[in-house]
């Protein structure tokens, strides 16, 4: 059981198929510094031909076992609160990096969920949680969001939380939808955030908070390839949350990101080959989507139709937790 060493006893790690390059990367970073934790990928959507496998077979990633579609932004992951009860996770996006021994920390902990300590202003709050004002109108007893998290990286503990518990707030359709999305912030970072804290202030769970993410946009100080290289970097996970470009050069801390994926072709045969295939698709699949976006988005402009929905989330530009 890895839980002894590593303070958990499996990685889930969520994407897509406009993530799987970020993807890669982000799983190399993880065994870098772990050989032998379990990773697990929850598919949020479609994933590119062949990934699955070729994550299997040179790094030991499994693919969770849920019914496939479209899953709608981030609500994949609320699922591994339903997994097996007691089993200690964390989960990450896509578009994250560790630069050290990150789970070590949630090792010592003695919480159920262990979160990045925030520390927003009460407007940036509402704003990427939930308004906890307005929401009252509807749950008189709605927590204050002033100590919520960004869920790209948190850790927990399956089956504290059931999955009825979230029936008034998500529909377990496929995609996955908010009952009230004008009081949430879009995806799973609103909903997740307020049922952890209602959950927190009936005592029913414990909730740890310590600084376990680096926005990019704040700063990279101490964070680049040498420093992580030589293992005297802060163990954090790196977050481009809102800052993902086609190419990495184009990035703020892009060359922790590139060393990160020569990393991951390192294992596999034809590794430069496989590279070059792997981004011109990766070019193609993120031109197809803004392609596509834009002209649903005339299209609903031109028949006089509001937006909302999954065109709606993803015209917001999803700097989640900053």
């Amino acid at each position: 059981m890895n839980q002894r060493n590593n303070g958990v006893d499996c990685i889930y790690l969520a994407a897509c198929a406009r993530d799987a390059r970020f993807a890669r990367i982000s799983i190399a970073s993880i065994r870098y510094f772990y050989s032998d934790v379990p990773i697990r990928l929850l598919a949020g959507g479609k994933l590119p031909p062949g990934i699955a496998k070729e994550l299997r077979k040179y790094w030991g990633v499994e693919l969770v076992d849920l019914p496939a579609g479209e899953y709608g932004w981030g609500m994949v992951k609320l699922e591994p609160l339903f997994g097996p009860p007691g089993q200690k996770f964390m989960v990450v996006d896509a578009d994250t990096v560790f630069t050290g021994r990150v789970l070590d920390a949630w090792a010592k902990s003695e919480a159920d969920f262990l979160v990045d300590d925030e520390r927003l202003l009460d407007a940036d709050s509402r704003r990427l949680f939930y308004d906890w004002d307005v929401l009252r109108a509807i749950d008189p007893k709605a927590q204050s969001g002033r100590s919520g998290f960004n869920v790209g990286q948190w850790f927990g503990t399956a089956g504290l939380i059931q999955r009825e518990e979230f029936d008034p707030w998500v529909e377990w359709t496929l995609p996955r939808a908010l009952r009230y999305p004008k009081y949430f912030m879009g995806g799973d970072q609103g909903v997740l955030n307020y049922v952890i804290l209602q959950k927190e202030a009936s005592e029913h769970i414990r909730v740890e908070r310590r600084t376990i993410m680096r926005w990019p946009g704040n700063s990279m100080d101490r964070l680049n390839v040498e420093s992580v290289a030589r293992g005297t970097a802060p163990p954090l996970v790196i977050h481009w949350a809102g800052m993902k470009r086609i190419f990495l050069r184009n990035m703020v801390g892009g060359d922790l990101l590139q060393f990160f994926e020569n990393f991951y072709y390192s294992r596999l045969p034809a590794g430069h080959l496989r590279r070059i295939l792997a981004f011109w698709r990766h070019v193609w699949i993120q031109w197809s989507f803004e392609v596509s976006l834009r002209l649903k988005l005339r299209l609903r402009i031109w028949l006089g139709r509001p937006l909302s929905g999954p065109i709606s989330q993803s015209l917001v530009k999803p700097n989640i937790g900053r």
